[in-house]
């Protein structure tokens, strides 16, 4: 009987340890100027998965972003974090941040083409169902998911974390092709009520499939535990809030599900 027991664990920790998440960096260049990704997949998945984008905060490509990926790649996707600053260019005080933001956000046609090329590699993954594509960002990654929903770009499903919802270029009626959800507190001053509203408006008009949630007296980057740190080192209004950490990511689990079909974990 021992024997069997002993037995049984060791073919359970068998098939604990072959089902791993994978993750690499992976270089690639957009107009001849490098950039540097994340690719996160579990490797005991057999056959294709959709495929999720994950756009980093102002603080540029970075460990969190790469969390994320391995996370979802925990639930059956394969998840690219992508680098919309370029390499090397992450900011640890908001006035670099800043900068590297606007630089970019000055420019959204370069943007986009960042955000497209990683895309097509994603698509081109042997792992991914390039039929099935989605995309998430936090903060500055945020409002860069939403840019291309708005904008129509072929993606099933975009998720928004404390993102910025303002725009200058609203979406077209019937542009939108992605599903959305955005998560957001009403306590973020980056993210005012009138802002909200706004964007709820703009989503109307569009005719665009969308649900805001709201998390009562929450903060930016609210999914993010350094955010404290942040705001202590920094004087920032920003805090992590562990229920809307947990909740919102409960929410995207089940809204990627009911688009994908993908079991939950």
């Amino acid at each position: 009987m021992k024997h069997i027991i002993l037995l049984t664990a060791l073919l359970l920790t068998s098939l604990t340890t072959q089902a791993a998440v994978k993750g690499e960096e992976i270089h690639y260049r957009v107009d001849g100027k490098p950039y540097t990704g994340y690719l996160a997949y579990d490797d005991a998945i057999n056959g294709k998965r959709p495929g999720i984008l994950v756009v980093h905060e102002w603080w540029g490509y970075n460990a969190y972003a790469r969390k994320r990926a391995d996370m979802l790649a925990a639930l059956g996707y394969t998840a690219l974090a992508i680098d919309m600053y370029g390499t090397g260019k992450q900011a640890d005080h908001p006035e670099d941040a800043k900068k590297f933001m606007q630089a970019v956000i000055s420019n959204m046609p370069a943007a986009e083409k960042r955000f497209n090329v990683a895309k097509e590699i994603l698509e081109g993954n042997n792992t991914v169902d390039k039929d099935r594509i989605a995309a998430i960002g936090y903060c500055f990654g945020g409002g860069i998911v939403l840019h291309m929903a708005r904008i129509g770009t072929d993606l099933d499903g975009v998720v928004s974390f404390h993102g910025s919802l303002g725009t200058k270029q609203p979406a077209a009626p019937g542009a939108i092709k992605a599903r959305i959800r955005v998560f957001t507190g009403t306590a973020d001053p980056f993210s005012p009520p009138e802002v909200v509203t706004s964007f709820e408006k703009e989503m109307r008009a569009a005719g665009a499939d969308f649900q805001v949630i709201r998390y009562p007296g929450v903060k930016h980057s609210f999914t993010n535990p350094a955010a404290d740190a942040f705001a202590r080192r920094f004087n920032m209004p920003l805090a992590y809030d562990k229920f809307a950490d947990k909740d919102s990511w409960q929410r995207m689990q089940r809204f990627f599900h009911d688009i994908f079909k993908v079991q939950q974990q």
